[in-house]
């Protein structure tokens, strides 16, 4: 599993121009399922994501998780970031998990979350989603094979 973690102001998502999930201040996931990941896999993730400690506390410094702060989870799954780009120059998404198996783990991943006390929204599996987002700092984490 890869999840790639955005700390947020605000982000918005969209379906054929109609709002679909929108959250303030918290964390923006787009999750990528590959072959072989394993509902282990999606609970340490989910653990890890709820106690990231990237938003700043009195002081300036990074200290604080998304749970200390009230703040929300806007879950995006993206098979793209599993792509391929070692050979040629379109990307190769066979290490994607086929999609009934993905949105399963995404499903299970995003319940997981929840579970953990973080209100999560989520887009649309398999969707075309405009995704409008005002990020904080901007701070990106990637969390790969944990």
């Amino acid at each position: 599993m890869k999840l790639v973690v955005q700390r947020v102001k605000s982000t918005r998502l969209e379906v054929d121009g109609k709002l679909v999930s929108e959250i303030g201040k918290g964390l923006a996931v787009y999750v990528g399922v590959a072959v072989g990941d394993s509902e282990k896999d999606a609970d340490r993730l989910a653990e890890k994501l709820v106690k990231l400690r990237i938003f700043e506390d009195e002081n300036g410094k990074m200290n604080l998780s998304v749970s200390d702060i009230g703040g929300e989870i806007l879950s995006i799954s993206q098979f793209t970031l599993l792509a391929d780009v070692s050979h040629g120059n379109r990307p190769g998404f066979s290490g994607a998990e086929r999609p009934e198996r993905a949105n399963e783990l995404y499903e299970y991943f995003c319940a997981k979350v929840a579970s953990l006390g973080v209100p999560v929204k989520k887009g649309v599996f398999g969707a075309d989603m405009q995704i409008m987002q005002h990020n904080d700092g901007p701070v990106t984490i990637i969390y790969e094979g944990i």
